[in-house]
């Protein structure tokens, strides 16, 4: 069984894609998407989660999701999610992390393929030299969220 479900969010609708008990995506809404199949524990619990988020209260997310890449992709995913929430890392910090220093280019376009944004932060990683560069969701969306840690962060 699978379904999409919207979530009203401050930084503005998001769609949550589910199936066989996962999430699948977690994105900006685009104007033509449409809800399919009902909320269910799983929604609720991802709505919950996101909820806390915005409000401040959520540091990490553990929700069921399912992420689909290739091997570099997923090594890449698994990088972001260890950056602490509040802080941010560049491209190239990434790359690094991952055991290649010189990727930093890829690592953008696994960023970017990212499925799962919020839950794995894409959003956390910056350009060379601090820039807000290249987020799915908008670069509004991007800066919204780390706006919103800061804010938070402890």
């Amino acid at each position: 069984m699978k379904g999409t479900v919207i979530y009203h969010a401050p930084v503005g609708d998001l769609q949550v894609d589910w199936e066989d008990g996962a999430i699948t995506a977690l994105k900006r809404a685009g104007a033509d998407v449409k809800e399919a199949g009902a909320p269910n524990g799983l929604t609720e619990q991802v709505f919950r989660q996101l909820d806390e988020y915005f409000a401040g209260t959520r540091r990490r997310f553990d929700f069921p999701y399912r992420l689909h890449g290739t091997p570099f992709q997923e090594k890449v995913w698994a990088a972001l999610r260890d950056i602490p929430y509040g802080e941010t890392r560049s491209y190239r910090d990434i790359a690094e992390a991952i055991g290649h220093p010189k990727a930093f280019h890829a690592v953008g376009m696994a960023n970017h393929a990212n499925p799962i944004c919020i839950a794995v932060p894409c959003h956390r990683v910056i350009g060379a030299g601090g820039a807000l560069v290249g987020y799915g969701g908008g670069l509004d969306m991007k800066t919204a969220l780390l706006a919103l840690e800061k804010a938070h962060r402890r």
